[in-house]
């Protein structure tokens, strides 16, 4: 029985570290396939993507899933049509919300999301109910390092609007247009860490909010963010 026991917990540790690991997958092809939308399917031309492959392949992500996020992203695999749908609703607390997805069955999606909203005590919106209270920007999440200054001057030579110390990690903002000349300066000197990098919907008007109802928001985006077909959830709680 002592062995049985000691396989049991072998197995259970390896199923929190399969489920850690899927995680993590998911994440890396859900910015792979952010950036091939926005830039294109070619690394070469698109310095988003190109990053987004390293992070993916610097957490052993196997090449063909990688290759798969970006033909899916683009249009190339076989027998798969997908939408980009944005929906748009109220969380606890008023809590505006954004949920980008990319899917071959609205109808399901919008049912799943509806679903997330209800259970959570907020409610799915009609088209331009939140979007008013966001604007899109290049995202650019840096970690600090001793290269901090040449990162804040490469980024304001590239046209970034805003460079933000949040503690931990540079946050530089720029303009959509400007944000591949941005990205490609930043990423150009040696020994940094570019942790985020796509076009993003931004929250304008924020929303204050008590602990309790945060912690009620946290868990809807949760939720959210673990339907296959959502790429992005974007909110405003300050």
């Amino acid at each position: 029985m002592a062995g049985h026991n000691k396989w049991s917990k072998v197995k259970h540790i390896k199923a929190k570290e399969d489920a850690k690991k899927s995680k993590i997958f998911t994440k890396h092809v859900r910015a792979i396939m952010t950036a091939a939308r926005q830039g294109g399917g070619n690394p070469d031309n698109n310095p988003a993507l190109r990053l987004a492959i390293e992070r993916a392949k610097a957490d052993s992500m196997p090449m063909q899933n990688i290759q798969r996020a970006i033909d899916k992203a683009t249009g190339n695999l076989e027998g798969v049509t997908l939408s980009e749908v944005t929906y748009e609703g109220y969380g606890p607390g008023g809590v505006a919300i954004m949920v980008e997805c990319l899917t071959d069955n609205k109808n399901r999606t919008v049912a799943e999301i509806r679903h997330a909203f209800k259970k959570a005590g907020g409610s799915l919106g009609t088209s331009g109910s939140v979007a008013w209270m966001f604007e899109k920007k290049g995202i650019i999440v840096v970690n600090k390092s001793n290269k901090d200054e040449e990162v804040e001057e490469k980024a304001i030579e590239g046209g970034a609007e805003d460079i933000k110390d949040m503690g931990e990690v540079l946050v530089i903002e720029t303009a959509p247009e400007d944000f591949n000349t941005v990205l490609e300066a930043v990423s150009s000197i040696d020994g940094i860490e570019i942790i985020e990098s796509n076009v993003q919907l931004v929250a304008t008007n924020l929303s204050d909010v008590d602990d309790e109802t945060a912690e009620k928001v946290e868990r809807l985006i949760e939720v959210l963010e673990d339907i296959d077909d959502v790429q992005n959830v974007i909110h405003n709680m300050e």
